[in-house]
């Protein structure tokens, strides 16, 4: 099971952190992802990282967001700096099939709504 939280509304340039907390598998084992959908538009993954911590992360937000995780917790995290409107979308968290990163997810969690607006 994967519950994400910590989304908001945010004005443009701000910042939000989401958590993601993970249970029913070894969490550690397993490459996970943020993905994201806006509305009228196709889901994207944003970032991922592998079980060894290796990140990946689209152009759109690199050098704004960043992906971690804490395997004692069970949780991932995404931090977003510098949101903008074109942020704004549901944001859930995904287990991908093994522990390096992939494309494709495996299951993905009920989101969290992030809206970046003045």
């Amino acid at each position: 099971q994967l519950q994400a939280s910590g989304g908001g509304l945010v004005q443009p340039g701000g910042s939000l952190r989401l958590s993601c907390a993970a249970s029913g598998f070894t969490f550690g084992s397993y490459a996970m992802s943020w993905v994201r959908q806006a509305p009228g538009k196709g889901s994207e993954q944003v970032s991922a990282i592998s079980s060894g911590g290796g990140t990946r992360y689209a152009d759109s937000v690199k050098g704004r967001f960043t992906i971690s995780r804490d395997n004692a917790k069970n949780t991932l995290y995404l931090q977003m700096d510098s949101l903008k409107p074109e942020d704004t979308a549901v944001y859930s968290c995904a287990k991908l099939p093994a522990g390096w990163i992939t494309n494709l997810y495996e299951y993905k969690g009920q989101g969290t709504q992030v809206t970046v607006s003045s």
